[in-house]
């Protein structure tokens, strides 16, 4: 909701009060393990198509569509598992789909092991992994929602990051969100690289960018502890329109249809989630409008996706033999 790209380190450490708020939704990545007879690694996405097999770790591809499986399965070295994945996500969504789906996959290899990790070894892992296949630093909010669940503020400091949960009534903020996937795939890591990069070297305009999304955020987190949603919406729209001073691109064609479309059928406000570019756009309207609201975004050729606040978090389950 807002903040985002604030959480890359170290980002977040050249504005004071730095944080992220983020709700955690239902649309959910999940991971399957089963031990095989052989030595043979498997790892498959169900979703996707993808199938990648090796006779062990050793000899898993770090190249290509499967490498942050690939990656996984090296560090946890793998040997005679079946490993199947699956995410609601739409691929390059800005939802954090991937980053929910590496969750599952180390706490449930991790299960499978019998490894212990706490809370934030797992966080750790996860994210070192997706920045070691990307190869650019990875951001920290991300794998938190898919963790705890809920709706949080993640405060960003010296002295580390802290997820603060937030009591709202979630019921009726899931009346006046809805979430549509624009039909544009996108990649973030190269788009948070590049604005990350040029506020290291002192880029004085992107810097005061950064620092209204952080106000932002703070106003962002009041309103909705307050929960004042005209309020929320005008905090969503101050985001949007300083996120698209970050960089060239944030909009896109379909996007710039999504949201003029929406507010004229009657939505407060809009934003993309993520970097931009494309993926997945998230709005908050008035409950009354909702099907005007609807019904625009499918006109707009914009794909209505689920989104109800998931409030679990992470479960894992151990089937009997």
């Amino acid at each position: 909701m807002a903040g985002g790209t604030l959480d890359i380190w170290p980002l977040y450490l050249f504005h004071s009060g730095a944080q992220t708020i983020n709700a955690a939704l239902g649309i959910r990545a999940s991971c399957q393990v089963r031990s095989r007879p052989d030595s043979r690694v498997i790892l498959a996405s169900s979703d996707t198509g993808l199938r990648l097999e090796a006779e062990d770790w050793r000899s898993l591809n770090l190249e290509g569509d499967g490498r942050l499986l690939a990656h996984l399965g090296r560090f946890f070295e793998l040997s005679g598992v079946e490993v199947t994945t699956s995410s609601g996500s739409p691929m390059g969504a800005g939802i954090a789909g991937s980053s929910a789906l590496t969750i599952a996959v180390c706490a449930a290899l991790a299960r499978w092991q019998q490894r212990v990790l706490s809370s934030e070894q797992l966080l750790t892992l996860a994210m070192n992994l997706e920045a070691r296949t990307l190869g650019i630093p990875t951001g920290v909010q991300d794998y938190r929602p898919a963790l705890y669940g809920g709706v949080s503020a993640v405060e960003l400091g010296p002295l580390g990051v802290e997820r603060v949960p937030l009591d709202i009534d979630v019921a009726e903020l899931e009346r006046r969100l809805v979430l549509c996937y624009s039909g544009d795939s996108r990649s973030s890591g190269l788009n948070n690289w590049d604005i990350t990069r040029r506020h290291i070297e002192g880029d004085q305009a992107l810097a005061a960018h950064f620092a209204t999304i952080r106000d932002i955020a703070v106003d962002t987190r009041r309103a909705l502890v307050a929960q004042d949603w005209p309020e929320l919406g005008r905090q969503l729209a101050r985001e949007w329109d300083t996120r698209q001073a970050l960089a060239p691109g944030v909009t896109t064609p379909a996007i710039d249809r999504i949201l003029s479309g929406a507010r004229a059928a009657g939505a407060l406000a809009g934003k993309v989630c993520g970097a931009g570019g494309g993926g997945c756009v998230c709005l908050v309207i008035d409950p009354d409008r909702r099907d005007q609201v609807c019904d625009s975004l499918v006109d707009a050729g914009a794909q209505l996706l689920e989104c109800r606040i998931d409030t679990e978090g992470l479960r894992v389950d151990v089937e009997p033999d």
